[in-house]
């Protein structure tokens, strides 16, 4: 299993939910954060709460359905000298239920694609690179087990874009310890879930961060954080090293 001791994470979408307490959980693993949401003032509170754990950490900002403002935050993380080794790309958007889906507007998939999946493929792009030249490197994409739904078709198809692009890069990737993979933390009652969702956020972890630690060179797995629930992270890793990759 990795040590992420005194590795940096890039977590987006860190303000709140499953971003928050992936957050937190990497702080206790002795990992420093790079802290992303829409205002610095959004991740405030968090950056002392992490910083209470001894690791490091500072905020950045973007709307990242703004290509410019994503460009930008990482020419800021660049400026500021941080080597990225992990990133987790958790922030989403889910848009309206549209009842009638043959009357979805173009917006829906618009905003959907520019935020769901290519600010995630500019962040990959600009990042992965540098941790194959480093010969390390774990990126975490956060996908959704949403199907048959067309009433929110931009969400479902942004998530099946992000998995064909993460596999398509994970079979590139394979062999090395650059490895990328996906994660689906479940249907939470999160801001974006609902109140109505089965799951607590709690039941995320550690599934969501296994990917961070796998150490087998493998990429393209598919981490449901459900099927990881009440495990510890060393058990949680065994079981992830053990899956094997379908595309």
């Amino acid at each position: 299993m990795v040590s992420v001791q005194g590795k940096w994470a890039l977590i987006t979408g860190a303000s709140r939910g499953i971003g928050y307490l992936t957050a937190l959980f990497m702080a206790k693993q002795g990992c420093n954060l790079v802290l992303h949401s829409r205002s610095l003032e959004n991740t405030k509170k968090l950056m002392d709460e992490v910083k209470a754990f001894g690791v490091d950490a500072y905020c950045v900002e973007a709307e990242l359905a703004n290509h410019q403002e994503v460009v930008r935050m990482l020419d800021d993380i660049e400026a500021k000298g941080t080597e990225i080794d992990i990133v987790f790309n958790n922030a989403a958007v889910q848009l309206t239920y549209r009842n009638d889906y043959f009357k979805t507007p173009i917006e829906d998939l618009d905003l959907s694609l520019r935020v769901n999946f290519i600010a995630v493929t500019t962040i990959c792009y600009r990042l992965l690179p540098r941790m194959v030249d480093r010969g390390f490197g774990r990126v975490i994409n956060t996908t959704s087990g949403i199907r048959d739904q067309p009433e929110q078709a931009g969400y479902s198809a942004s998530k099946a874009a992000l998995d064909k692009f993460t596999n398509d890069l994970g079979y590139k990737l394979n062999g090395t310890d650059v490895i990328i993979s996906l994660t689906d933390p479940g249907w939470c009652r999160t801001d974006l879930g609902g109140p109505q969702a089965p799951h607590a956020p709690e039941d995320s972890i550690p599934g969501v961060a296994v990917g961070a630690f796998v150490n087998d060179k493998t990429s393209g797995r598919f981490f449901n954080a459900t099927d990881f629930i009440g495990m510890t992270l060393e058990d949680a890793v065994k079981k992830g090293e053990a899956q094997i990759v379908s595309n």
